[in-house]
């Protein structure tokens, strides 16, 4: 009886329809690979890389050259320029300015200090100092006193404007001073400081001084007694007229007080230089302004005024 589910005959595979078996493969003797220091035969012949190309080194930059007329031909480059030497030269010409003031200022009030016998302070107006300098022609120059004293004068405070001043020395002058005007101030205080150690007989018993602004009065008081004088200019000098004397205890005449005030007043500006004089003075409620001034005077040598050795020679 035939098998049903059998092959049939004749069906079966040709051997070599049958794939080839592939033979297992060797399992690794884990132990030997392990432990195994077996190194290359000494005369088995290294492997040998295979050579690999070197890049070529880039050629040197060339040199660039310097070229003006690209430059030139830059409008922003040029800007730049015109920047750089406009703003040089403008810091040249202000360390220039800076300086040439710092030294006029020390040469004016060397001056103008000895003169009033007092420290100042100095300054210019806004022309150019360096072209005054080199023009050896000033304009525009204030001077401002400390106001300790201006001469014998104690607590008097000035002020001091001069213009077309050249220094320009001669045999005989230091320079040429086109014009100056000076007001001094000089408060009660000082005027009583100055009355007690200056004026003989009536100074040391003077112990305050009081004005009267509307009439244009000083008065000197002593204890009982009080003297009343007015200020005023004559013949471009300062008079203290005698206009009252009171109170009691007080002996001494007129014609005794009056040489004594005039000596007193003609100390307070006999050694202004340059032909300076007063042109008016006023009595105000906290003591005496007074206007003084000169125009196209020659300033003294150094040999006769030491108070002009500091100013050029040339």
């Amino acid at each position: 009886m035939t098998d049903p589910w059998a092959r049939p005959t004749g069906d079966e595979p040709a051997p070599s329809d049958l794939p080839p078996a592939t033979p297992p493969a060797a399992a690794p003797d884990t132990a030997t690979t392990a432990f195994s220091t077996e190194t290359p035969a000494p005369d088995q012949p290294a492997p040998h890389a295979l050579p690999q190309e070197v890049p070529a080194a880039d050629p040197p930059p060339a040199k660039r050259r310097f070229d003006i007329t690209a430059l030139l031909r830059d409008p922003l480059s040029i800007t730049l320029v015109v920047v750089i030497v406009l703003a040089l030269t403008a810091a040249g010409l202000i360390g220039g300015e800076v300086y040439a003031r710092h030294i006029g200022s020390n040469v004016v009030s060397q001056a103008t200090g000895c003169v009033i016998q007092d420290k100042v302070d100095v300054s210019f107006g806004a022309r150019p100092f360096l072209l005054q300098v080199a023009q050896k022609k000033y304009d525009n120059i204030m001077v401002t006193s400390a106001g300790n004293n201006v001469g014998i004068a104690k607590g008097m405070k000035a002020q001091i404007v001069m213009n077309d001043v050249e220094l320009k020395p001669t045999s005989n002058s230091s320079g040429t001073m086109g014009a100056l005007s000076a007001t001094l101030d000089w408060p009660t205080d000082g005027i009583k400081e100055t009355i007690s150690a200056a004026i003989p007989l009536i100074g040391s018993f003077v112990n305050s001084v009081s004005t009267d602004a509307s009439a244009g009065t000083i008065e000197l008081e002593a204890g009982l007694a009080n003297v009343v004088v007015k200020p005023m200019v004559s013949n471009g000098a300062v008079t203290l007229q005698v206009q009252q004397l009171g109170g009691l205890g007080f002996m001494l005449p007129r014609e005794a007080i009056q040489p004594a005030l005039d000596a007193f007043a003609g100390q307070i500006t006999k050694n202004y230089p340059m032909g300076i004089h007063a042109d008016s003075i006023q009595v105000t409620d906290k003591g005496i302004i007074a206007k003084f001034s000169t125009t196209n005077a020659s300033m003294p040598p150094a040999s006769e005024n030491r108070c002009f050795t500091g100013l050029p020679s040339n």
